[in-house]
Formats: structure tokens, sequence, C-alpha cells
């Protein structure tokens, strides 16, 4: 596995564009907060009913997702972790209040697909495909590297 730092130099060749990076800033933890929230939405008969377990932390597909991807970052790091993990409480608190107020289904995709299109117009601008396109783990690393831009801001 590569080590966080060779993540964020591939990631970053993609992302050189002044425009591009700031739709990034924008775009990146809007889909992943939509994800989470695309995820909250799925009932979980299938965990309950199919295969017998029912356990509060399980109670919805987004809690079960966000330890499984808890993993790949703390693999990267113990403080990547904590900040993702943090990240992850976060959307599901606030996709929790946007569901006791709204369809969280749709907002949520509605911010995916509105997002997305920023996403791909930034790196039209850019005149580089998207990182995940040669690596599935980049849907992960963006995220993180948002955090990293922003939290080495001066």
């Amino acid at each position: 596995m590569k080590t966080a730092q060779e993540y964020f130099d591939e990631y970053a060749l993609s992302h050189q564009n002044l425009t591009n990076i700031t739709i990034h800033f924008i775009c990146v933890p809007l889909i992943f907060f939509s994800v989470i929230g695309l995820l909250m939405s799925i009932p979980t008969i299938f965990l309950e009913n199919i295969l017998g377990l029912y356990n509060p932390l399980l109670e919805n597909w987004a809690i079960v997702v966000g330890l499984l991807i808890s993993i790949f970052y703390l693999r990267l790091g113990f403080w990547y972790f904590v900040k993702m993990l943090f990240v992850i409480l976060l959307s599901v608190v606030i996709n929790f209040w946007i569901g006791n107020h709204f369809s969280i289904f749709y907002v949520s995709l509605t911010i995916f697909i509105l997002a997305w299109i920023g996403q791909f117009y930034g790196h039209k601008v850019e005149g580089a495909k998207p990182s995940f396109l040669k690596d599935l783990q980049f849907l992960l690393i963006g995220p993180l590297w948002v955090i990293q831009k922003v939290g080495n801001k001066k």
C-alpha cells in the first residue's frame, strides 16, 4: 500500500489549476457528505432480517461503510483516521438532521449529482482526467487531500 504522502503527491498531479482546486475544495466534501446521506437512505432490512444482525451501530449502511473505510484511513496513519472519522461522524449527524426535515435520499442525490458536475467541470478546466479513473482508492484520498490542503493553509 502507498503512503499517504505518495497518494497526495499523485493526486496533486491532476489538481494544479486554481479553479479546479477551488472546485474540489467545495465538491469533494459535498460528494463525500452526499454518499453518507445516500447510504443512510438504504433500508436496513437486509442487515436485520436476512443476516439476523441487530446492533444499534449497524442501523444504517453509512455506519457500516464508514467503519470499513476507516480501516483504509487507519492504514494511512492514526491522525488521518481521526480526521476522517470526525468527518464521517459529522456527516452522519448532519444527515440525520436533514432526514428529520427533508427526504434524505433526494437531498443527497441532488447534492451528489451537482457536485459531480462541478468535479468534471473542474477537470475539464484542468485538462486532466480525475485520479479515480486510474485508481478507485483516490475516491477516498480526495476528502483527506482537501483536509490536508485546508489544514496546511497559513
